[in-house]
């Protein structure tokens, strides 16, 4: 219901009741908003105030990126209207490698439009979903991304499939700031070692595939925004990109770390990004 709600609606009238929407599961979730506020404040170093304003922005962009989530099918044809974007031909010239191409990306802004739009011009996407405690919701995922024309790779990464899209030379998209648990590698992650995934980066180092950093943030009024596309991402010492694991990982995480900190209100803090290392939960 609320999903065919958020699709009845004008744009710009459904951005403002996802904004509400998150302020009001902020306002229902006092003891996760608080956890999120103290991440705010210790990871950043900032004031409590200023904390506060970071959160309150979170949870509003939560919102309206869900409303844009659930009318992207219908919002496909209007992405290149919406967002401004820069450096397709770093990613133009990866593709063109034939290698595959891991297409690095964080939950910031509205990380959903990044792929659609690259699929809207051409490239074929595919992009890893993680398995939600409920069934319904990663069918819910998949679907609304099929609708914009981004293949749903498996759950969690689906090792098979993820090399089958590389080894077609086809773009996977990977969000990498999230809590791997033990399968991860410490890595500063906003200056803060956090257990970081290693699995795409050790497919793209096997089968040469070339990592090029992507992000998306809202601009003007919350409803546009600038998506970002950056040159491959290059190993050490001019060595394959994957070769020193730890270096790989080290230099995704500061790429990411960097958009953050440009964009703070628009990250994810309510994930509990640091868990496995420093039992912040």
């Amino acid at each position: 219901m609320f999903g065919r709600l958020c699709n009845a609606l004008p744009h710009e009238k459904a951005l403002s009741l996802g904004a509400f929407v998150g302020s009001a599961v902020k306002r229902h979730s006092p003891k996760h908003a608080e956890k999120a506020r103290l991440r705010v404040a210790r990871i950043l170093g900032v004031s409590e105030n200023e904390a506060s304003a970071v959160i309150s922005g979170a949870y509003r962009n939560f919102g309206r990126s869900l409303v844009e989530f659930l009318r992207l099918p219908k919002m496909a044809d209007e992405l290149e209207n919406i967002v401004e974007l820069s450096g397709e031909e770093h990613l133009r010239n990866a593709y063109n490698k034939g290698c595959g191409v891991i297409f690095l990306s964080a939950h910031l802004g509205n990380w959903e439009y990044g792929a659609a739009l690259m699929a809207k011009r051409g490239f074929p996407m595919n992009a890893i979903g993680a398995e939600q405690r409920d069934a319904r919701i990663t069918a819910a995922i998949e679907m609304l991304r099929a609708g914009a024309g981004v293949n749903p790779v498996g759950k969690g990464l689906d090792l098979k499939a993820a090399v089958s899209c590389l080894r077609k030379g086809e773009i996977l998209a990977v969000l990498l700031d999230q809590d791997a648990r033990d399968a991860g590698l410490p890595s500063p992650f906003l200056g803060v070692p956090a257990s970081t995934p290693v699995g795409a980066l050790k497919l793209a180092r096997k089968y040469g595939s070339p990592v090029v950093p992507v992000h998306i943030v809202r601009v003007k009024n919350g409803s546009r925004f600038k998506m970002v596309i950056e040159p491959p991402l290059e190993g050490k010492n001019g060595e394959p990109f994957g070769e020193d694991l730890q270096y790989a990982v080290d230099l995704c995480n500061e790429r990411i770390s960097s958009w953050i900190i440009k964009n703070p209100e628009q990250w994810l803090w309510m994930y509990p990004r640091w868990a496995t290392t420093t039992g912040d939960r």
